[in-house]
Parts: structure tokens; sequence; C-alpha cells
């Protein structure tokens, strides 16, 4: 069995009987640290990770975070398209970077805080929805590709005090309780853009023989603002300016995703 994470991170998978500690053999193809594979020989099971970040073409390398960088939404990254095949599953996610220059058959068609003149400005979730409608038709167009795409969704950031780039922190040592946050604003939009497009994908997939499936992480993170690192995920944190409220580096909350994973692939087996 192959599994796929396209990262923004893809993976493929191969067996599910995990019953003793064992170690796999580097299979990577490439040396580019982007695209790794994993063989477990005594399972018969590859796991694989694709990085693409936005899930469509980009000229993202090269730039620093803070930069207007190009996004061609309606041209799918085909780094990991061209890549998953031969996998039996893939696990597919976008994040938080969809605030660029946005292009259609290439011509500039908008962006998000990008301050340019004569650029019409978007919401930041229509690139989320293109990026994902793109990736998703795509997979939908393969016609060797006959196996399971998970879609996880949404993990919301956890800025108080500002955000990336104007002072914002997560300094909680505790999760949140179901009654003290709810998902709302930029955050719902995100989500409700991915699940929309899951479930065209969905309905287009029984038709041509895929399946679709949708983990749903959205709620859970959304109550766990002490998963993520702040200043602490830098090896001198008392020089660290922007704090890290978006990625997920603490144990716990995301080892759940392992968890909900595991469980609905038992129930696909």
């Amino acid at each position: 069995m192959k599994i796929i994470f396209i990262k923004t991170l893809i993976s493929l998978f191969d067996n599910f009987r995990f019953l003793q500690v064992v170690h796999p053999i580097y299979i990577s193809p490439t040396p580019d640290v982007k695209f790794k594979r994993w063989k477990y020989t005594s399972y018969n099971f590859t796991i694989a990770t694709f990085w693409s970040p936005l899930l469509v073409k980009t000229n993202l390398d090269g730039h620093r975070d803070s930069e207007v960088f190009n996004i061609y939404l309606d041209q799918v990254d085909e780094n990991w398209t061209s890549q998953i095949n031969e996998f039996n599953y893939i696990i597919l996610n976008a994040g938080h970077w969809f605030n660029r220059l946005y292009y259609k058959k290439n011509q500039v068609v908008g962006c998000w805080r990008c301050s340019l003149k004569n650029v019409t400005e978007f919401p930041v979730h229509y690139a989320y929805t293109m990026a994902f409608r793109a990736a998703l038709k795509a997979i939908n167009s393969l016609e060797k590709f006959k196996g399971t795409t998970f879609v996880r969704t949404f993990a919301p950031a956890h800025f108080e005090g500002g955000e990336w780039y104007t002072g914002g922190d997560c300094l909680r040592k505790r999760p949140f309780t179901s009654n003290e946050i709810v998902l709302e604003g930029l955050n719902l939009e995100f989500y409700k853009s991915q699940v929309e497009e899951f479930w065209v994908a969905e309905k287009e997939g029984k038709i041509k023989g895929k399946k679709f499936r949708l983990l749903d992480v959205t709620q859970a993170m959304l109550l766990r603002p002490d998963g993520h690192p702040s200043r602490y995920g830098h090896l001198q944190p008392e020089k660290v300016k922007n704090k890290d409220c978006v990625h997920w580096c603490l144990p716990g909350p995301i080892d759940s995703w392992n968890d909900f994973l595991f469980h609905m692939l038992k129930m696909e087996q």
C-alpha cells in the first residue's frame, strides 16, 4: 500500500498493521528534502511527503514570507499531481499563505493586501477556494488514480494582541473550553470554502471511481491555542521577533490528527 501527504503536505499509505516497531528504508528518488519517501518492507508499505504549500503553481522559491509573490490559481502544482497515480491514499491540506498576487490564465486578476495600484483586492479565502478547486479537479482528472483522497480541513491560528507582523502572540497553556471560542471570521470562511469544494469534488469523484473523505480537524484545533511554539520554535527564542501562532509544533494537539486519520483508514479497510 502507498500513502502520500501533500503539504502543503501530501502523504501516501500502504498497510496499517503497526503491531511492532519497524524501521523504513529511505527510497526518495531525489535529494530534495521537500519530497521524501520511505518503505516499510515487512509490511509492503510506502509513505511519501510532497511539499506544495499552496497546491497550485507559484514563484514562492526565493521569496521571503513578507514579500508579494505570484499564485497561479488555475495551474495546479505538477510536482505532486505527476506523482500520485501509484498511491492508494492521498492526504491533502493547505494553510495560511494565500495573501499574495493572484493570476488566472497568466494574467493578474487580483491580490490580498498587496497595496498595488490598479489591482483588485480580493478576500483571502477567494484564493484558498480557487486553489482547492484546482487541486481537487486535478485529482478527479487523473484516469489512472483510483485511490482515496483525504482532505484535511483548515487548522486555525491563535494570535492574540496582534498578528504575525504586529506583535501577536500565543501564550495560553491550556485548551479553550467549547464555550470560550467560536469558529468565525476568516477561520470560518476558510473552512466553508474548503468543505464546499470537497463536496463538489466528492460528487464528481463518485462518477469517476474515486473516493474523497473529509478529515475534519478544524473545531478540535480551534480549541487548542496551547499547541503553537510562539517564540520557542527557534534555537535562540529571545531573539525571535515574530511569534509563531500558526504552526503546530508541540506534542498533543497535532497528534490527534494521526488518531483521526488512523481511525478513518481502518474504516476504509
